[in-house]
């Protein structure tokens, strides 16, 4: 399942994604915190309806919260440890994120700390989502803003975007409007770059400056040993794939890019299910607490497609998309909780609200806002850059996090029944 996920990511979702942004002139960031971060979250979306309709349970408020550690810190280590390539980030689109997804984060944890969940507080998810959007949209200008009016503290930071210029222009950027300011859009919103500089993607995701008919097919068998036993194993998941899903890089298919991008979303719930599943049969055989596989393997496993994405793109050097990804999908997990919880609130049980269960809320929301703060530190401390050494120190932070939360939850520290999977 994990060799599936890979294979999804790295031959469908993520050309998709590439043409979606050339299309629609989006930026690394913002592309990294929409559409992929939607993509890759579409299994915590698929948990969320699930826990609201199916279960009735709160399956999808722990799943949610409970896999945020791993995805702020664990990513970011497989990022800088799988990744050979040390990438810059932009000091703007790291701050928006964990601002919006702290507010989003907050407002959760606040509507479940009474254990109900009413329409009128689910609709305001919707409405932060909303505003991050909008946010997004004018992103180039408020960007353009906040770098002058702050740029006398940013001269590091400054520095540093020069050096990364000087190797890699970012998508966006005028060598004569100086390192930090992003020219103006052709529709006047931040999110749309100019054409005359924006006709290709220049820093694509797989390097393709043009999609031709020429792309080597799926089936082309690899010429290195390792990679053509892999290439066996894996070839009925690549039948399988190639025959479902239209492959956007032939020019054949090229304009069928959104559906390729929802087919390719849809099969990335479906076998983040099956791998979930299979890790819960593990832990209840292994007897393994229910507490302890959330906060480790079924966290892990819930993220898979966001940490493939991430560690992708990395690879090729584009950290700022990396990072909006990691960010931005957790913003999007909390888009998650408030669609099947305002559907359910205000169209089918309209006489009362949803009981969950808030049972650890105190020491979550200590791991959200200490997590989102130390990712932040930890990439202002390292010089804007993803390398081998953040990766560590996020790798360091994540087991420590980790380990004091199964702690937490077998009751060595505090007091908390411990339950065994399965029972």
């Amino acid at each position: 399942m994990f060799l599936a996920v890979s294979i999804v990511c790295d031959d469908y979702f993520l050309p998709s994604l590439e043409i979606i942004s050339e299309c629609l002139g989006l930026s690394q960031d913002v592309a990294g915190a929409t559409f992929m971060a939607a993509g890759s979250s579409a299994p915590e979306l698929v948990t969320a309806f699930l826990g609201a309709f199916v279960t009735k349970g709160d399956i999808g408020v722990s799943t949610i919260l409970g896999s945020a550690i791993y995805n702020l810190l664990g990513i970011s280590a497989a990022c800088g440890l799988f990744s050979s390539v040390v990438s810059r980030l932009s000091c703007w689109p790291l701050f928006r994120d964990c601002l919006a997804y702290t507010i989003s984060a907050a407002a959760v944890l606040a509507m479940i700390a009474d254990n109900r969940i009413y329409w009128y507080e689910s609709a305001s998810l919707l409405l932060i989502y909303g505003c991050y959007i909008l946010v997004l949209c004018f992103d180039i200008k408020i960007n353009q803003y906040l770098m002058k009016k702050f740029s006398p503290c940013c001269t590091c930071f400054t520095k540093a975007m020069e050096e990364n210029a000087e190797q890699q222009p970012l998508v966006g950027w005028r060598d004569e409007s100086g390192p930090l300011i992003r020219q103006q859009s052709r529709t006047d919103s931040g999110i749309f770059q100019d054409e005359l500089d924006y006709s290709q993607l220049s820093t694509s995701l797989h390097g393709l400056d043009e999609i031709s008919e020429d792309h080597p097919n799926v089936f082309t068998m690899p010429e290195a040993d390792m990679k053509r036993i892999l290439w066996v194993l894996s070839l009925p998941i690549i039948t399988l794939l190639y025959l479902t899903i239209p492959d956007c890089r032939r020019q054949f298919w090229r304009n069928w890019f959104m559906v390729t991008f929802l087919i390719s979303a849809a099969w990335i719930s479906a076998i983040t299910y099956v791998l979930v599943w299979m890790v819960t049969i593990a832990g209840e055989t292994l007897g393994i607490p229910e507490s302890v596989m959330g906060l480790t393997l079924l966290a892990a496993g819930t993220s898979v497609p966001d940490t493939v994405a991430s560690v992708l793109v990395a690879r090729k050097g584009n950290g700022d998309m990396a990072m909006s990804n990691i960010v931005g999908s957790n913003v999007f997990d909390m888009l998650c909780l408030g669609i099947p919880w305002f559907i359910k609130t205000a169209f089918i049980t309209t006489s009362g609200p949803i009981e969950v269960s808030s049972s650890g809320l105190t020491y979550t929301a200590i791991s959200l806002i200490c997590s989102v703060g130390f990712i932040f530190l930890a990439v202002h401390l390292n010089g804007w850059k993803i390398d081998k050494k953040l990766g560590t120190i996020c790798l360091v932070l994540y087991l420590v996090f980790t380990v004091l939360s199964i702690l937490y939850e077998l009751g060595i520290i505090g007091n908390n029944p411990t339950r065994v999977c399965g029972n």
